[in-house]
């Protein structure tokens, strides 16, 4: 079986050798690669011949890249949300902390687009330190976010020794890992992989499927190593225009991602990200989508539709309005679009000012 090392070593890199395998031209996708760089693992690799188009789209360099004006750099403000470098704290009690700089396979909506796989991405140990530092030094943020690149791409030892650290910060309560290894590159998740995180348990590991295609036998068996090791897993999934913009896809893809063991826990908007717009849906579209989900799939399946503000803002949901009013009764309609009503109002509320006085008193009298 081919390590996940030497799985690496052999992805493509260079669009010339992607044309011995794709029905490609080199020529405009090298003036991509130049810019946004291109990695796509043997593994994958197999999965675009199999399936085509959509997995297709989602890892070859296309030359819409270079021409978007309404992209932004930074869409979601992490440089201005960085107290020190590889972290970004934007919510009170939670910090993304920035551990690699490569991923198994360079996603062309990638949100860091601007860095990740080049030189402004390297991580430097002494960088690292200072974060954790920044970590002691506030005590307000009870959990952590591990992300990059991908954290997985460090050997174990070097993905321990983060998280060795980080649990000796008595203020973090919770560990979080962002990956996409289990869906691009999954012969990275070993047994030893799985026993050495389920050393820092309460640790949780998102991950990032897109298409249905994406869950295959090898993907299933990453996802149970991890599930076995009590590891609870969940999937961030973008929406994008070309790979899974319609209910039928998404559909499968979260009801796939059940039987995996995995969660689905948010599908997002896609971002502003120079170079992405020609990935990007509406938000209307995004918004039947769920609306083919809700109360027709088990709602374990059915994803949280958010956006990530630009800026810096935060994610927002978008899920569909189902109320039609709202006063003393509010006017709904229910997911079979039938009409129902659900009173508004506060009953016996003098009661339970009496029953407060009644539980007053005898505390009192106890005393």
């Amino acid at each position: 079986m081919t390590s996940w090392q030497e799985e690496l070593k052999n992805s493509i890199t260079d669009p010339v050798d992607l044309a011995a395998h794709l029905d490609v031209d080199p020529e405009p996708l090298c003036r991509v690669a130049r810019i946004y760089p291109m990695r796509i693992p043997p593994y994958y690799l197999q999965l675009i011949q199999e399936h085509g188009l959509p997995l297709f789209r989602q890892a070859v360099p296309d030359l819409r890249e270079l021409d978007d004006p309404d992209g932004m750099v930074d869409p979601l403000g992490e440089e201005d949300l960085s107290p020190v470098p590889n972290l970004v704290h934007k919510y009170p009690d939670r910090a993304l902390l920035l551990v690699s700089g490569r991923c198994a396979m360079y996603c062309r909506f990638c949100t860091r687009k601007r860095k990740v796989g080049r030189p402004e991405m390297r991580i430097r140990p002494a960088a690292v330190e200072e974060a954790l530092q920044y970590l002691r030094d506030t005590p307000a943020i009870r959990e952590v976010l591990l992300s990059g690149g991908d954290p997985l791409l460090l050997e174990d030892a070097e993905l321990e020794d983060i998280l060795h650290r980080l649990r000796g910060i008595g203020s973090i309560e919770v560990i979080r890992i962002g990956t996409r290894v289990p869906c691009t590159l999954p012969m990275r998740i070993t047994g030893r992989l799985a026993t050495m995180l389920c050393r820092y348990h309460p640790l949780y590991v998102n991950t990032h499927f897109n298409h249905p295609a994406e869950i295959t036998s090898q993907a299933a068996r990453a996802c149970g190593l991890l599930a076995d090791s009590g590891i609870p897993l969940a999937c961030q999934t973008v929406l994008l225009r070309g790979v899974n913009d319609d209910p039928e896809t998404i559909r499968d893809l979260m009801l796939g991602l059940l039987r995996i063991r995995v969660r689905p826990y948010y599908l997002f908007q896609g971002d502003l990200t120079r170079g992405t717009s020609h990935f990007r849906t509406t938000i209307d579209q995004g918004r039947q989508i769920m609306r083919s989900l809700i109360g027709h799939i088990s709602g374990m399946a059915v994803p949280t539709y958010a956006l990530d503000a630009p800026g810096g803002g935060g994610k927002i949901p978008l899920m569909p309005d189902y109320i039609e009013s709202m006063d003393s009764e509010v006017r709904f309609s229910t997911f079979r679009n039938r009409p129902a009503v659900y009173p508004n109002r506060l009953y016996g509320k003098e009661n339970d000012s009496c029953l407060s006085s009644c539980l007053d008193k005898t505390k009192q009298a106890d005393i």
